[in-house]
């Protein structure tokens, strides 16, 4: 599909965006800077829109970290994560474009771990929050697909872990082997490996990694916002490391 149709990647210049780069740099895929396309300028997207007559638009642009950049200035991130997707999402629809919109594990409680698409959410942070009121414009949109993704940069950044903590982690390169086969469905579908140890992933790549017990630290509460991928396993008829 995506060899037949153009695709407009927003915030191509961050982590995964790059990654993305790295493997689908074709004439039919297209990266424009904040200059050519403000998501907060409706304005700014419609041009670029009318200009390139994507079918698909990826939509990664916006806010992340540090995570306490959305506590600091919450307008900011209500800005680039929820007013920003919002914009997106209207034009999208205008132009019947297929909108993929890159979401996050940490919209589910954080409590029992193991959610499916389908559980209650409660998000954990100002972060979430934000990507949750994104979320809330995308489903909107039937032409969607919003992908709750569960990644992080190879090779992997941490020095220090926490014990017990359960996650998916996926590297952003191992998402983009796979992310076009998804691209025909609409809903949304969580995105990551299989649940281990967080310790367990880390030192995969870092043999000498500081583990940290969260029993003894402020952060005794840390979330297990780990996710169920079986749907996800069901689409691409493999098993995800």
């Amino acid at each position: 599909m995506y060899n037949k149709y153009k695709v407009v990647i927003t915030g191509g210049s961050g982590r995964f965006g790059g990654a993305l780069k790295k493997k689908y740099y074709k004439n039919n895929f297209f990266y424009p800077s904040k200059k050519e396309l403000n998501i907060l300028s409706e304005i700014s997207i419609q041009k670029y829109i009318k200009k390139i007559k994507p079918k698909i638009l990826i939509h990664l642009a916006g806010l992340s970290r540090p995570m306490k950049v959305h506590e600091k200035n919450i307008t900011n991130s209500i800005d680039l994560n929820i007013i920003g997707t919002a914009n997106i999402v209207k034009i999208c629809k205008k132009f019947n474009v297929k909108l993929i919109f890159f979401s996050t594990n940490y919209v589910y409680p954080g409590k029992k771990g193991n959610y499916k698409e389908t559980d209650s959410l409660l998000p954990i942070n100002n972060y979430a929050w934000s990507k949750l009121g994104a979320e809330s414009s995308v489903q909107m949109y039937k032409n969607s697909l919003i992908l709750r993704v569960c990644m992080t940069e190879r090779p992997f950044l941490h020095k220090k872990v926490f014990k017990n903590v359960k996650t998916n982690f996926l590297y952003h390169d191992e998402i983009v082997s796979f992310l076009f086969k998804l691209v025909k469905f609409r809903g949304i579908l969580n995105v990551g490996g299989k649940i281990h140890t967080l310790v367990g992933f880390a030192k995969k790549i870092k043999k000498k990694i500081v583990v940290i017990d969260k029993k003894n630290s402020i952060f005794k509460n840390y979330p297990n916002t780990s996710i169920n991928t079986d749907k996800l396993k069901k689409i691409l008829k493999k098993t995800i490391n």
